[in-house]
């Protein structure tokens, strides 16, 4: 079975929580909103400790320095072949440097033509109440999880 780590990002202003989400990238997501977004996670390589796989997943799919101290969130099967391991820890740095690793994909489809796309193409920050919406339905445990972990 495939395993997926990744860091759950999130921060509090005036006792409400705030989740860090990523919209997918290319031309299928492109005009998708609701579901349409994503936690910062990727497949463990061979080899790579989880916490090293969640922490190069984030760096790779943002560019954001992610502070040391981070803790297990949950698990959860999301199909039949893949598991992913989530962790979370509080954030408050600066987007700005958001750049997202990027993916070659033939469109428009059966063109025969290689086009590029980032693997997320925004960040943005959603309370917990709006992330539950737009997050991809799959992961919604997750911040449900954070939600009893915090108990907001």
């Amino acid at each position: 079975m495939k395993r997926s780590a990744g860091i759950l990002l999130y921060k509090k202003e005036e006792n409400e929580i705030f989740v860090l989400l990523a919209h997918f990238g290319g031309p299928y997501w492109q005009n998708k909103d609701i579901g349409g977004w994503s936690l910062q996670k990727g497949i463990v390589e061979e080899g790579e400790k989880i916490v090293t796989s969640a922490r190069r997943e984030v760096r790779e799919e943002t560019n954001l320095q992610i502070p040391e101290g981070i803790h297990y969130l949950a698990s959860r099967k999301v199909s039949k072949h893949k598991l992913v391991i989530m962790f979370y820890t509080y954030f408050d740095g600066d987007l700005s440097s958001f750049k997202s690793n990027t993916f070659q994909k033939e469109w428009p489809k059966h063109s025969g033509q290689m086009k590029e796309f980032p693997e997320m193409d925004q960040i943005r920050w959603f309370s917990l109440r709006d992330a539950k919406k737009y997050i991809h339905p799959t992961q919604r445990f997750f911040l449900e999880r954070l939600e009893e972990k915090l108990q907001v």
